[in-house]
Order: structure tokens, then sequence, then C-alpha cells
């Protein structure tokens, strides 16, 4: 103890212990073991979650909005090839949307139609195949093994779909196609018809006209090769995949002259693709 001026004593005040301060630390050094311990626990345990989450959203997105579709033979080349992946707006129609010609659509198979067109690939090991099933269940992998053909809209509801005028035009209500789109070397068919579309129905054809078992082949049929509206999955909109042949499925521009005469004065209710 000192003795200060005035005659009383002062307590020394006691040094800083140096195994008191690296106690201090160690302590806090096991407080962020334990925290980021905490932190690592906390992320495992919500990874989980936001796997289901993630797979909710696709689902959704596959069920109601957009799906991926695998092409798996030769109709609409060149405009689609084998082995391209398309994107189907799923969603159009729901907001009144019709469907209009030349639009590229993707239908469910109304029956015998895939016979000898499918050119399917080869089948996967069985791991992959389970991987693959997985993924595409989830709608992040096109399926090759849908029954769905995609074809491009010649005629819609009401129109008279005929082959051939005097240049070998296809003719919608009178008025002659300028068909860019068709394979190069094909003609705009080699079969002569005359259909008047039902309504609710579409005729369709591909654009490897010589390549395509399309309405043209089943004019014997109910509704004359026709298929109902209600059997279309939607509009393809874009080549997705692969990179080297992306581009957007626009209408040509051809269909634009022709009459609309049987649905005259209705608003066209689609202002482009859907992922404008």
């Amino acid at each position: 103890m000192d003795v200060g001026s005035r005659g009383k004593k002062r307590e020394r005040e006691p040094e800083p212990s140096f195994v008191t301060l690296e106690g201090g630390r160690a302590h806090r050094r096991l407080q962020m073991r334990r925290l980021r311990r905490r932190r690592r626990t906390r992320r495992a345990g919500e990874l989980p979650l936001l796997v289901v989450v993630a797979l909710c959203i696709a689902l959704v997105l596959k069920t109601f909005l957009v799906q991926a579709f695998f092409i798996p033979s030769g109709s609409m080349e060149q405009t689609i090839r084998i082995g391209d992946r398309v994107l189907v707006d799923k969603l159009t129609p729901w907001f009144g949307s019709e469907i209009e010609r030349g639009d590229v659509v993707v239908f469910k198979d109304p029956g015998g139609w895939l016979q000898g067109e499918a050119a399917r690939p080869e089948p996967d090991p069985v791991v992959v195949k389970q991987v693959k099933q997985v993924l595409t269940f989830i709608g992040l992998l096109p399926s090759a093994d849908e029954q769905d053909l995609i074809k491009r809209v010649i005629g819609i509801g009401g129109d008279t779909v005929a082959c051939c005028d005097a240049q070998g035009r296809v003719t919608v209500n009178g008025t002659p196609l300028d068909e860019p789109y068709v394979n190069p070397g094909d003609a705009p068919s080699e079969i002569r018809f005359e259909v008047r579309v039902p309504e609710d129905r579409i005729f369709v054809m591909g654009d490897h006209r010589s390549n395509s078992a399309d309405s043209r082949y089943h004019l014997d049929e109910a509704g004359q090769g026709t298929i109902a509206v209600r059997d279309v999955v939607g509009r393809a909109v874009v080549i997705a995949w692969p990179y080297g042949h992306w581009s957007s499925l626009d209408t040509p521009a051809t269909f634009r002259n022709v009459p609309d005469r049987a649905r005259r004065g209705r608003r066209r209710g689609r202002g482009g693709p859907a992922f404008a």
C-alpha cells in the first residue's frame, strides 16, 4: 500500500494478469466457433426446404406456364431440326388468346399420327435413365417420350385450305401462301386437297412437306385431318437448344394477307411471344 500526501493509505491497483487476458481470448474464440457451428447447422437445415421450394416452382412452371420439348423427327426441318429443344408457351390461351395461322404448335397425338414419324433416341443406362426421369418430371429436362407432335398451323376454324393453285402453292381462303419456311427442295404439297376447317379445329402441316405425316395424310378420318384445339398443348415460341440454333418462332408474314372470313371483326388476343 502507498501512503498519500494527506497520510491516507491507498491500495495499489492490481496489474493485468497475462493468464486472465489469455483466458478471455480463448473464451471469445470458443464462442466464435460455436456461432459458426450454429450457422452451418442452420444452413444445412434450410437446404432441404430450399430444394423443395425450387422443385415446386419448377413443377408450377411446367404445368401452367412453359415446358421444354425434345424434337425426335425431321418433320419441321429446316425450321426445327432433330434433337432441338423448344420452349412451349402454355399460358397464352388462358388470357383469351387464340391459335393463329402460322403458329408452330405442340399437340397430343390424335391417334396413329406418330407411327413411322418419330425417330426415337437410343435408350439410356439404368442410372442415367432414372435421373432423366426425375428431371423431366419437374420440367428441368424435356422428355423424349411424350406422345406429342409439332406442326405449323395452316388453317383455323372456318378457313378453307386447298392445294394447289396454278403455281403449285397452298391457298387459305383463296389466298396463296408464300412459304419460305418450307424445307428446300420440297414442293408445298404433292397431295391435292381442299378442306373446310370445322370450328374449334386446326389444319396443320410440317415444314418438311415430304417427310411430314400431317393433316394431309388423314383426310379420310373424322374431321378431315384437322386437330381439335383442346388437344393443343401450347405454342412453340423459341428454339432453346442447341445454342447455335437458337431462334424465336415468329408468325410468317404471309399469313397476314389471308382474309379472316370466319372470325372477321374478332380481336387477336396475342400481342407477341409470351417471353417478350
